[in-house]
């Protein structure tokens, strides 16, 4: 297995810190990538909750399911909770990592900020555990 694909709706926030985070923890070998079912843009919180744990995803962009190499990837994990996640469009290794969306939750900066936080960092331990027992078992 070696390109793996982290979906949500607009592709600005769970699906954008899962593919930065995974890019940066990858074993060789492996790509990733993320998309979304009506892709949006990066969120600007996304962004800093990355920049504060060491990662740039000033290179990265939203992106919708048919910008991606869908003939090539061999697992995909969706992350969507409160909203219908993308359907991957052909059999591959699937996972649901179910996270709330910290784009839709108001308050001040601080407490949206949290929430991105949040998010991350339970992304970030997923992506340790899944990384850690590479590849995954089939019945994972």
């Amino acid at each position: 297995m070696t390109r793996l694909l982290f979906m949500c709706v607009a592709n600005s926030a769970r699906s954008q810190m899962a593919e930065a985070i995974a890019r940066n923890a990858a074993p060789e070998g492996v790509q990733v990538f993320s998309a979304g079912s009506r892709p949006s843009r990066v969120n600007p919180y996304a962004v800093e909750a990355l920049k504060e744990i060491g990662i740039d995803p000033s290179d990265q962009y939203s992106k919708g399911v048919d910008d991606i190499p869908i003939d090539k990837i061999d697992m995909a994990i969706t992350l969507c909770v409160e909203e219908v996640c993308p359907v991957f469009p052909r059999p591959v290794k699937l996972a649901a990592w179910p996270l709330p969306d910290p784009a839709g939750k108001g308050g001040t900066d601080d407490d949206i900020l949290n929430g991105f936080r949040a998010v991350r960092d339970e992304i970030q331990k997923r992506i340790q555990a899944l990384f850690a027992e590479w590849p995954p078992k089939e019945d994972a």
